[in-house]
C-alpha cells in the first residue's frame, strides 16, 4: 500500500511517499493539495491526528482533490484500511447503545429509511469487513469509515447521522 502526497496541485511541488498512517504530514511538507494512491484504499483526514472530516481514497490520480471533494481544508493525516477478503456482516440499530430495532446487514444500503424504516441508526457492531457510512441516502455527504468492533454511541462523531452504507470492496484496491 502506497500513496504520494504533493504540496501543490497537480502533482507539482515536494513530495511524501507514504506507506502506512501518518498522523500528521506537517514535518513532511507545510501543506498537501493533490495525491497519487499508488495501491490500497485510505482514508484521509483534513486535521493532524486523524481528526476531522474523513475522505475515502482508493488506487488513483488526484490532481486536485479539494475541488473534488469539495474540502476546506488539506489533507493532514491519512490512515491505510487493511484488504480483507471474506464475508461482510453488520448489525446495526435504532438507538443506542445496541437498544431498540436491529437489522443484520451482509451487503451494502442505500438507505435506512427505504430499507428499513429507520430514519437513521445510533449503533452498530461491525463482525466482519470494512464499511463507509454515509450521512446521506444514496450514499452522499460526509463519510465516516468503521472497520470491525463494536460502535455504541454515534453522537460523540459530531452530530453524524447515517443514512446509508457500502462495503470497501477488495476489488477497489
Amino acid at each position: 500500500m502506497r500513496v504520494t502526497f504533493y504540496e501543490e496541485r497537480n502533482f507539482q511541488g515536494r513530495s511524501y511517499n507514504c506507506m502506512g498512517d501518518c498522523a500528521d504530514f506537517s514535518s513532511y511538507m507545510s501543506r498537501c493539495h493533490s495525491c497519487r494512491v499508488h495501491s490500497g484504499c485510505w482514508m484521509m483526514y483534513d486535521q493532524s491526528n486523524y481528526m476531522g472530516n474523513q475522505y475515502f481514497f482508493r488506487r488513483g490520480d488526484y490532481s486536485d482533490y479539494m475541488s473534488m471533494f469539495g474540502m476546506n481544508n488539506c489533507i493532514r493525516s491519512c490512515r491505510m484500511i487493511p484488504m480483507y477478503r471474506g464475508s461482510y456482516r453488520m448489525r446495526i440499530y435504532e438507538k443506542d447503545n445496541f437498544m431498540g430495532q436491529m437489522y443484520e446487514m451482509m451487503d451494502d444500503c442505500d438507505s435506512v429509511m427505504d430499507r428499513y424504516r429507520m430514519s437513521h441508526c445510533h449503533s452498530c457492531h461491525i463482525m466482519d469487513g470494512h464499511w463507509l457510512f454515509y450521512e446521506q441516502p444514496h450514499y452522499g455527504g460526509r463519510m465516516w469509515y468503521f472497520g470491525p468492533g463494536e460502535y455504541r454511541n454515534f453522537s460523540n462523531m459530531g452530530g453524524m447521522r447515517f443514512m446509508s452504507m457500502r462495503r470497501i470492496m477488495n476489488s477497489w484496491y
